[in-house]
């Protein structure tokens, strides 16, 4: 018992020992390794290199080694095998890192051709006069010429996207001088069929001109937005609205306005001369072009236009009662007896009821 103790002693010494020099052998190697470069690997055969690429020989080379030593000793790769290794990890590495890196001719050539294609969208003067303007000035006539209440075949869509092209490619000034330009010339024309008018077509017509304008301008006004927001608005410090019906004011109304009023005057001491809607119509789009035009007529405003005249007052009660009652008289004269409409309505819902009990009965 005691000498196979002794023995297993002994046995653990002899181990201990293999191990401290085991140890120190893997110390001096690599004390080795870190003050001398690693060796280079043998040549591959021309049969190799031929199927490999020289990593994976360096690698295979390095495999090798460690198969023949580590069993023998026990060690593992020797340090000159992982040296190599690491070495090539890192060689692979910056190679990945710059292929990763190094842009592709075919990114190349997208960017090229973006660039192209960016340079091929530009707007130029002569292109604006020669392709984008002549949409606009089909259009704007179209629809200064269309009767309120008709249907006109424009692509509202491509004429916003005409505008909006022009405005981002820098033709705002000259767009907005051509559409000034080609109202003024639509007004002046408008202007001229007006004083070739005679009297008792006179108001009839200058009240289809008024609304026929006025419809217009619903339908322009939102197409050109894009060019009042960031081109009028910011830069002229209007709108294009407002320019619109000075317009209208200053190429219409102020040349007929002497003309017109008189023969207004005339038609409101003879009722029914023209219809109230006409009337109407006349009296408030006057009022909007030029509010001060009301001192030329202050009672016809007054008909029309709210608190155009001061209130009313106790004193003046009986004037207003003979107002009145020349109104009636009026009426009568034209032939509207006082009761006819009522007594007509009750006749009619008489002879409905009975025409419904008949049936039913």
């Amino acid at each position: 018992m005691e000498e196979s103790m002794e023995e297993e002693e002994g046995g653990g010494g002899y181990e201990a020992m293999m191990d401290d020099q085991n140890h120190n052998n893997w110390e001096a190697a690599m004390d080795g390794y870190r003050q001398q470069p690693p060796p280079q690997p043998p040549p591959p055969s021309s049969s190799t290199s031929s199927r490999e690429p020289p990593g994976v020989q360096l690698l295979a080379v390095a495999a090798a080694a460690s198969e023949r030593k580590g069993p023998k000793e026990g060690l593992g790769p020797p340090p000159e095998a992982n040296g190599v290794a690491m070495m090539m990890m890192k060689s692979c590495d910056a190679a990945a890192a710059k292929a990763a890196t190094a842009p592709t001719p075919s990114a190349t050539i997208n960017i090229n051709t973006s660039t192209s294609k960016f340079l091929m969208n530009v707007i130029t003067i002569e292109d604006y006069k020669s392709t984008y303007w002549p949409k606009l000035d089909g259009a704007i006539d179209q629809l200064l010429t269309q009767n309120p209440g008709d249907y006109i075949p424009i692509s509202y869509e491509q004429i916003y996207s005409c505008v909006y092209k022009c405005v981002c490619q820098q033709h705002s000034e000259q767009m907005y001088s051509d559409l000034i330009k080609k109202i003024t010339n639509h007004l002046e024309r408008v202007s001229k069929e007006l004083q070739a008018s005679p009297p008792e077509l006179y108001i009839e017509r200058f009240n289809l001109a008024l609304g026929q304008y006025m419809g217009a301008l619903q339908s322009i006004v939102p197409l050109f937005i894009y060019m009042n927001k960031f081109y009028i608005e910011t830069k002229l410090n209007r709108d294009l609205k407002d320019d619109l019906i000075k317009l209208f004011t200053e190429h219409v109304a102020e040349k007929h306005i002497y003309s017109l009023m008189p023969l207004l005057l005339e038609a409101q001491s003879t009722p029914f001369q023209i219809t109230p809607s006409t009337m109407a119509n006349i009296v408030k789009g006057l009022y909007t072009l030029r509010p001060e035009w009301v001192q030329m007529a202050p009672a016809l405003f007054s008909k029309f236009i709210p608190n155009i005249l001061p209130p009313a007052v106790e004193s003046e009660l009986q004037q207003y009662a003979a107002q009145d009652q020349k109104l009636q008289r009026d009426l009568l004269q034209n032939g509207f007896a006082r009761g006819d409409q009522s007594r007509k309505r009750a006749g009619d819902e008489l002879a409905y009821s009975v025409h419904i009990r008949t049936n039913f009965s």
